[in-house]
């Protein structure tokens, strides 16, 4: 009786919510009284600013939040991160945004301001809100950077003498942009309207930058108020013609700390003239001369590349890292420039995935491999229409590539030979740990790409006790094909996980 009693209190307990906290409470006893939750952050304990301001901001009481930016204690507020947690109402971001403008607008800053940084990322700082539910010291030192003690000292002395009081300090807005329809949202264009009018006193920071569809005046617009030298990452994925790619280029030049670049369909006009052409050209390969930083590199469907690569290469300034070119025309001529080029010695990632290699001589490949084989991680040559005759020409090459991973090559009619040959070439590398293959050419049923299972099934077989014998058996090799009738990837591990074009037709079947 005694256990069936404890028991029953036990789940009780677990299964009844736990009661507000005494803070929980008070805060929102506080929030009921607006010009009381206002007129108390003037003495209210910094370690209480994170709950009340959830709190808040959870109840949408706009006019408090306004006043909690103003008075915020801590360097930086990472509102994105919250807003991450929460559908955010969009009067009550604008309430936190109105509540900056207040306070740049003042020529004297509340005794209690410290904020240098509104974060507006959504992850970034994710614990913070979590963290600061409960109390926890360390936290000051994330939000509130200890400054050095000689920077202490010297600020100590400076504060001693008398002269003109320095300027204010801007404050940054970090946030990550997408720019994806013809005008921006209301937020937004509220934030790029701040922006504007406070000029100098607010830096508008943005470390990732993506472009999808957009007018360009309205992409220039945005350009124009944001720290350009902020974007670490930049993604255009937009249809341009080549002429609006020549427009957009100065501001690419700009972005000085640029680490990652990715470009995708730009395509020429048939109107354009080829002065044009290679003025355009040249405005958007002139810019990565300025680029100090680049790191990584990733051209998709870029129609001006085809003998015109070598001026691309040549105005890069730093080693990549990653060098991706795929569905791109490339000439024989494009392929040895790449292989010469001293910027590809250091790639730890390189995709060819698309670009027809068919009718090329493989020793410039073959030399591409060789010179980044000391850091080559990851290689992708799907779609690349690679014959046996050219693979076996790789092969040793593949064989050096020490810190290689992971290495895709589907899409290529390669031969069960080959394969197995690939396999004792690469047996030694200890890293490479996923291999993904084409359907070797003996397990097609006919022209068309029919491919038949039971014969992919013991080819896979083999490979796998191939791996076994030579010690490797956690070395993973799986073949992926697009089907010919959808295009959808089938892949064999060893068994079939099949698009619905091989799945059998049950009304046929009933």
């Amino acid at each position: 009786m005694f256990c069936q009693d404890s028991f029953r209190s036990r789940f009780i307990r677990m299964s009844m919510p736990a009661p507000p906290r005494l803070l929980d409470l008070a805060g929102q006893s506080l929030l009921r009284d607006q010009a009381s939750a206002i007129a108390a952050l003037e003495r209210l304990p910094m370690e209480l600013f994170p709950p009340l301001f959830t709190a808040a901001f959870t109840g949408r009481h706009s006019e408090t939040l306004k006043a909690m930016v103003q008075a915020w204690p801590f360097a930086c507020l990472p509102l994105g991160a919250l807003m991450k947690e929460q559908q955010p109402h969009q009067e009550t971001f604008q309430a936190a945004l109105a509540g900056l403008d207040v306070l740049l607008a003042q020529e004297v800053r509340p005794r209690r301001w410290k904020l240098q940084v509104l974060d507006l990322r959504k992850n970034a700082h994710q614990d913070f809100w979590t963290v600061w539910s409960g109390t926890r010291a360390s936290m000051y030192s994330l939000l509130d950077p200890e400054v050095p003690q000689p920077m202490k000292k010297r600020r100590k002395v400076e504060g001693c003498r008398p002269g003109p009081k320095p300027p204010l300090a801007p404050v940054e807005v970090l946030i990550d942009l997408c720019l994806k329809e013809r005008t921006p949202d209301e937020s937004l264009a509220y934030l790029i309207q701040i922006a504007q009018q406070r000029k100098g006193m607010m830096h508008l920071c943005c470390k990732k930058l993506k472009i999808f569809a957009m007018p360009m005046q309205n992409i220039k617009k945005i350009l124009r108020i944001i720290q350009l030298d902020s974007i670490q990452d930049l993604e255009v994925n937009c249809t341009w013609k080549l002429s609006t790619l020549g427009k957009f280029a100065p501001h690419l030049g700009q972005m000085g700390n640029l680490r990652r670049l990715l470009l995708s369909h730009i395509h020429m006009s048939s109107h354009t003239t080829l002065a044009k052409e290679e003025q355009c050209i040249s405005q958007f390969t002139a810019q990565f001369l300025r680029l100090h930083h680049l790191e990584e590199l990733y051209l998709d469907s870029i129609s001006f590349l085809e003998n015109r690569l070598d001026q691309v290469l040549r105005c890069l300034m730093t080693p990549l890292e990653t060098l991706s070119i795929t569905n791109c025309l490339l000439s024989e001529s494009d392929l040895t420039h790449l292989s010469q080029h001293l910027n590809v010695s250091q790639l730890k990632d390189l995709g060819l995935s698309g670009v027809s290699l068919t009718n090329m001589s493989p020793e410039p490949l073959q030399v591409l491999i060789e010179r980044a084989s000391a850091t080559l991680q990851d290689l992708d040559l799907d779609e690349c229409g690679i014959m046996d005759s050219q693979f076996t020409v790789i092969l040793p090459a593949l064989g050096h590539c020490s810190q290689l991973t992971t290495f895709s090559f589907c899409g290529n009619p390669i031969s069960m030979d080959v394969l197995e040959n690939l396999l004792r070439h690469t047996i030694g590398l200890r890293k490479l740990s996923h291999v993904l293959y084409p359907a070797p050419l003996e397990s097609y049923e006919d022209v068309r790409g029919t491919l038949h299972l039971g014969r992919l099934a013991h080819l896979h077989a083999r490979l796998k006790q191939m791996l076994q014998e030579l010690g490797r058996p956690g070395m993973v090799w799986f073949s992926a094909n697009p089907c010919p009738r959808c295009g959808d990837r089938t892949f064999y591990d060893p068994e079939p996980i099949l698009c619905p074009c091989y799945m059998p037709d049950l009304d046929t079947e009933a």
